[in-house]
């Protein structure tokens, strides 16, 4: 121990050979060690802050989803005499009534707004006031069964309907074994630019 003190002695005039340590005060040691401890746990609070920021802007981008699809046939029109106006404020209808659904004949044709009708493959819907694109829930009364569809095309105009269905939105609630149902019907958002209501 001796030797290693002189050896340590910055007035001694030997050097200490490399293998030999240079002892410290034990406060000394426990200072430094202190403060390796706490830069160590400074180093890790900025990883974990760094993950969890990015998570959440990952998490973030994620939920934007895709852009909404445009809105359209705010135009009034004619049919059979008479004259409808579509709804400028539609984000709180609701409405009860009778569920129709259309196929056959119509499979393939050009709905109300342009597109080609696909009655087995897509959840559309047709409806007098509700503008183009926007996703409505449809729920059968009183099983519960629902569906969303997008409003696409113009109708139903028989007397006491409310809405007619694809064919593809109509076996969702099981109405095509019977033709009609008596349902709710509420609009819950926008499609996506893609035509989907995936996002709502």
């Amino acid at each position: 121990m001796d030797a290693v003190q002189r050896f340590c002695d910055p007035g001694h005039e030997r050097r200490a050979p490399p293998t030999v340590p240079c002892l410290q005060p034990l406060e000394t040691r426990n200072r430094v060690t202190e403060r390796n401890v706490q830069n160590h746990a400074a180093n890790w609070l900025v990883l974990v802050l760094g993950l969890a920021l990015a998570g959440s802007v990952l998490f973030g981008c994620a939920n934007l989803g895709a852009p909404p699809a445009d809105l359209g046939g705010f135009e009034p029109y004619r049919v059979n005499g008479r004259t409808y106006v579509p709804l400028q404020k539609w984000q709180s209808y609701r409405e009860i009534g009778v569920a129709s659904w259309y196929g056959g004949r119509f499979h393939g044709r050009t709905t109300a707004n342009g597109e080609r009708f696909d009655s087995h493959g897509s959840y559309t819907a047709a409806h007098r006031t509700l503008p183009f694109n926007v996703c409505a829930e449809v729920q059968a009364i009183p099983s519960g069964r629902s569906v969303i569809v997008r409003i696409n095309d113009r109708g139903p105009f028989a007397r006491g309907r409310l809405i007619d269905l694809s064919r593809a939105a109509a076996e969702e609630i099981g109405v095509t074994n019977t033709g009609l149902a008596r349902v709710r019907v509420a609009a819950v958002g926008v499609a996506d630019a893609d035509g989907s209501c995936r996002s709502v």
